[in-house]
């Protein structure tokens, strides 16, 4: 027997080996992934400026080369992609909203953004990148393009599109009204993003010519700087008929941003892209952890509508809690267990976790601009003094040992919901991982925190066998039938593996040391004076 369990971990192992090494970055490839998205302009600079005033809306000379000085930064918390800015040429020209420092107001997309760096420095990021065996995302925009703006005329000046140098290459000039969203989605698809001060040209992707200039662009782009997937902005501005030849000729891994609440409205882009931002499971998850009135039902029904509505699942979608255009996380709370409630949560489920950078510092910008801030003043901290990062780094890793001990079935199984007794707790099982959440805030003053109950019937764990909750390394042992109880600890989630796993993935340091024992942590799910009890007797054998 244990000759064959060797066999099995060596094979999984040397399947792993081989996923990491494959070339063709397809959706596939990328369902195992832990992207960490930032701004180019605010993550890291080379070289030392000024201060960076957000309020500005300025450049602050972040760059492509800023971004390999700290990319051990990004992989020593567990990451194994990024997702940078777009890389194209932007307006230069200072607006009534600052400048293009984001990478959106493109002007030439056959030439690089010069603010971020040289072909020779994005060359150097991608292969750094790979060298460390992780991914690189580019972020793209086929919706629009953006004219130099004088802050006096209103007129667009299309000759300063340098790739569309004509208003024939653009729909005729209409703002989107709000109302269109819900009752117009030609007008969406056809009218112009923007205002009067920053108008956002849109483009006309009926043309023929503008298709196949975007088609070949993509495709050069992703060759020639060997980039291994795009993210799409404005997906659900462009005719959806667009974009299965825009991804094919992408040749890799495609996901698009579709801002909507609506499941039935963002699944149907699942159906012409590989995946989406999985915006109704943002909206309902932000909801949901954001109060301790939250409510959990509404996350548990949306995401079970996205499982069953999305042309593949979750699974080649993007789990997420912040991004570059929504306020941060904190800046609606500063409840420290809701916050990592939130986080654990867009680790847990079956689409790929994306992590925006400076949630692992706590950063709690609200709406832009107030959300972009530069990374650097922190000094790049991985340590203890930054409990979010420990707490990210322990997802990463979870997630990691979850796919190598499934034999990567876990990227693969369907997570589903185990129904709980009180309406501020989920249950979350995704063999061989369970995760379990509550909204009931760092701040509970009920005399008896509640509890998870997993009962046998779940089959998620065998009888009697020791589960670690990665986020604590408390110990933990199922009962005869494999059923457990976990109590919430300061309202703060838990995530299960069984122990054995932890030896499997021989890779990782994670929970190797125990910080609690075995008997101490089935003590804690059967009351506070029980666990005090263990606690003197394991004193008293160290004193002994």
């Amino acid at each position: 027997m244990v000759g064959l369990w060797r066999a099995q971990l060596l094979l999984s192992l040397l399947q792993v080996f081989l996923l990491e090494l494959t070339t063709a970055a397809d959706a596939d490839a990328w369902r195992s992934r832990r992207i960490y998205q930032l701004l180019t302009d605010r993550f890291g600079r080379s070289v030392t400026t000024s201060a960076c005033d957000i309020s500005a809306r300025a450049y602050c000379t972040g760059s492509w080369l800023g971004i390999v000085d700290h990319l051990d930064y990004v992989r020593d918390m567990g990451f194994d992609a990024i997702w940078i800015s777009p890389i194209v040429s932007n307006i230069e020209s200072t607006t009534a909203y600052g400048q293009a420092f984001h990478g959106y107001w493109a002007n030439d997309i056959n030439q690089l953004n010069q603010h971020f760096g040289s072909a020779d420095d994005l060359n150097r990021l991608v292969k750094e990148v790979h060298d460390r065996k992780m991914y690189i995302m580019v972020d793209v925009v086929v919706n629009h393009f953006v004219a130099n703006s004088t802050n006096t005329s209103t007129t667009v000046d299309f000759s300063s599109i340098t790739t569309f140098p004509s208003a024939n290459f653009f729909h005729a000039e209409h703002f989107i009204q709000s109302t269109d969203y819900t009752q117009n989605q030609t007008a969406v698809e056809q009218g112009w993003l923007g205002d009067d001060k920053v108008a956002l040209a849109d483009l006309d992707t009926e043309n023929p010519d503008v298709v196949n200039t975007m088609n070949a662009w993509i495709g050069n782009i992703t060759k020639t700087y060997s980039i291994d997937g795009v993210r799409i902005d404005t997906v659900k501005h462009v005719r959806k008929d667009f974009w299965p030849a825009f991804a094919k000729a992408s040749g890799v891994y495609t996901i698009g941003e579709v801002l909507d609440n609506r499941v039935d409205y963002v699944a149907d882009y699942t159906k012409v892209i590989d995946g989406v931002l999985d915006y109704p499971t943002y909206f309902a998850a932000t909801q949901a952890f954001g109060s301790t009135t939250g409510n959990l039902s509404v996350l548990v029904d949306t995401v079970t509508q996205s499982q069953n509505s999305y042309q593949h699942g979750l699974f080649y979608s993007g789990s997420f809690i912040e991004n570059h255009d929504q306020p941060r996380f904190p800046n609606s709370t500063n409840n420290t267990a809701l916050i990592r409630n939130a986080i654990a949560w867009s680790f847990t489920n079956d689409a790929l976790p994306i992590l925006y950078y400076g949630q692992e510092q706590g950063f709690s910008g609200g709406n832009d601009p107030w959300n972009r801030e530069p990374l650097w003043p922190t000094g790049y901290p991985l340590g203890e003094e930054r409990p979010l990062v420990t707490h990210i780094r322990s997802l990463n890793q979870a997630r990691k040992i979850a796919g190598i001990f499934s034999n990567s079935s876990f990227y693969s199984t369907a997570s589903t919901f185990i129904p709980q007794s009180s309406s501020g707790l989920i249950a979350l099982s995704k063999p061989p991982m369970l995760s379990v959440f509550t909204n009931i805030g760092s701040n509970f003053t009920g005399k008896v925190p509640p509890k998870w109950t997993i009962p046998s019937s779940a089959k998620l764990f065998k009888g009697k066998k020791q589960v670690v909750d990665v986020l604590t390394c408390a110990y933990f042992k199922t009962d005869g039938s494999g059923g457990l109880i976990a109590y919430a600890d300061n309202g703060f989630p838990r995530v299960f593996l069984p122990a054995e796993a932890l030896d499997v993935a021989e890779n990782t340091d994670l929970c190797k040391k125990p910080a609690y024992s075995a008997a101490m942590s089935v003590a804690q799910t059967k009351g506070t004076s029980v666990l005090i009890i263990a606690v003197l007797v394991l004193v008293a054998q160290a004193m002994a």
